[in-house]
């Protein structure tokens, strides 16, 4: 009889974490700060959104964070080598009803090859201190963060 109890928990317990995540999911991602020599970083233009963002995208399940910037890099900007990604920080964002995490790593020494593909249109290089004018405001406020002309914020 002590089983029944403690059985009916744990399925409540499963159920109650399993409305949770319907009721409010969490995405994990994950961004790219890559530089050159001359300070200068990359950023994409997507096909389904407007603006320049910085790389990146989605963890998968059981995905290490690190393991999914690389992983993003050469699906998006064809990435043929780098250094070891360097976490940068951890932040939220409010995206409709979901919350997003974003893992953010600089990749230096990052070598590409980039060709247009379904999902990125462009890339361009660009100084962090004074990005494209249509820049993301997240992109934007990590690289004002980036060239130290603003502290870091928790938020995307």
């Amino acid at each position: 009889m002590s089983r029944s109890p403690r059985l009916l928990r744990r399925a409540g317990l499963a159920l109650g974490l399993g409305v949770r995540a319907i009721i409010t999911p969490v995405a994990f991602g994950t961004n790219a700060i890559v530089d050159d020599k001359d300070g200068r970083v990359l950023l994409v233009r997507h096909s389904y959104m407007s603006g320049w963002h910085l790389p990146g995208g989605g963890v998968g399940v059981g995905e290490p964070p690190a393991v999914a910037v690389i992983r993003e890099l050469g699906e998006e900007i064809g990435l043929v080598k780098s250094a070891d990604p360097e976490f940068l920080g951890l932040f939220t964002r409010k995206f409709g009803w979901v919350t997003n995490l974003v893992a953010l790593y600089r990749v230096p020494q990052a070598q590409f090859a980039f060709v247009p593909n379904f999902e990125i249109r462009e890339v361009c290089w660009a100084d962090p201190a004074s990005p494209p004018e249509n820049t993301a405001p997240g992109a934007r406020r990590r690289l004002a963060e980036f060239s130290s002309k603003a502290p870091t914020s928790p938020y995307w």
